[in-house]
């Protein structure tokens, strides 16, 4: 009974996992689609199949370093298998009902930590803190980071970097079209941006779909299914399809936020917000650093606004999306601890 009911949760931790990547799917093509719509360089139907194909594109080339940071934020290896899947069948549950919220209310906030969060949150219900993996000894001792202490910095110091890159492609961007000083330069901004989208959206598949394989990797793991913890190519594929039907149904009600509710977007800034972003998602993932686009976007568009006109940037909106932000891992480990106290009856 308790192999067959092992067996049941892997089925529909690995469903709950796809599902999760689905909603961070339309959740996040708003970040990549609300720029090139606002500043009408392309209609929102083909903005969303330049995004879906090259995001698609993306985890199947990206590698998996993200992916294996992911899978080892906690070791629930040691425990009985109901159990660790449990812990990892409710912590994706509490991330995929923070996104749905969020995307409710026209909130940019992060799959990535609302997934971290839960997986925390879940597991700290369970077994307590020890089967965390911190990272503070790492830290300390080696000057490593690994475990939860990487994921936190990386989700961090990535909205940090992503204004400050936004800032200084921005003044760049500015020098070069001064010397420029052409009226029809909105025309190639505009075509411009086709490239800067694929590459954003190429780097976001690259990322944040790798979260979903290394949660698949842990659960095959723990249930016998793969001898060692590594990715198998049918889950990327699934992973790469599930993200992109996501990102083709797109998240609308965030697209307002992104476009207008921050900064008012010209074609200049949409292809510096898109490069910026691009360059910072993509070097993250080459780390194995799990960021949030979310966050990086809408920082980079907030680096811009305080290149060119400070006052001009709606702070209460972007005060609301940093709150929202810094909620997200406290609020899904709290959703993620309910949900697995009230599972725990039928596991333990």
């Amino acid at each position: 009974m308790t192999i067959d009911l092992a067996l049941i949760l892997a089925i529909l931790t690995i469903v709950a996992v796809l599902a999760f990547d689905f909603t961070n799917g339309f959740h996040d093509a708003s970040n990549m689609t609300a720029s090139v719509v606002a500043c009408s360089a392309m209609s929102p139907a083909r903005a969303v199949l330049v995004v879906s194909l090259f995001t698609m594109i993306g985890p199947l080339l990206g590698g998996t370093a993200v992916a294996n940071t992911i899978g080892k934020i906690v070791t629930v290896d040691h425990l009985l298998p109901v159990v660790s899947t449990a812990i990892i069948l409710t912590a994706v549950l509490a991330a995929s009902s923070w996104n749905l919220m969020t995307w409710w209310f026209g909130l940019p906030s992060s799959s990535s930590h609302a997934l971290v969060g839960g997986l925390v949150g879940a597991t700290l219900a369970a077994t307590g803190s020890d089967y965390v993996l911190w990272g503070v000894t790492a830290l300390l001792t080696t000057g490593k980071m690994v475990g939860f202490t990487k994921v936190l910095a990386s989700l961090v110091l990535s909205p940090i970097l992503g204004g400050l890159v936004g800032f200084a492609v921005y003044k760049v961007a500015y020098f070069i079209l001064t010397l420029i000083n052409s009226h029809s330069v909105n025309k190639y901004l505009r075509w411009s941006q086709y490239i800067t989208t694929a590459g954003l959206s190429y780097a976001h598949g690259t990322n944040d779909a790798q979260k979903s394989m290394g949660i698949i990797a842990m659960v095959l793991m723990l249930n016998g299914l793969t001898s060692h913890f590594y990715v198998p190519t049918w889950v990327m594929i699934l992973s790469a399809i599930m993200i992109t039907l996501g990102t083709l149904f797109g998240g609308w009600r965030i697209v307002k936020t992104l476009a207008f509710g921050i900064y008012k977007i010209r074609p200049v800034h949409a292809m510096e917000s898109q490069l910026a972003s691009g360059l910072v998602v993509l070097g993250a993932s080459h780390f194995g650093a799990p960021v949030s686009t979310t966050h990086v976007v809408s920082s980079t568009i907030l680096g811009i606004g305080a290149a060119e006109r400070p006052k001009r940037i709606r702070w209460s909106m972007a005060a609301e999306i940093v709150l929202t932000w810094i909620i997200t891992i406290p609020s899904s480990a709290v959703v993620a601890s309910i949900l697995y106290w009230l599972m725990a009856p039928l596991v333990e």
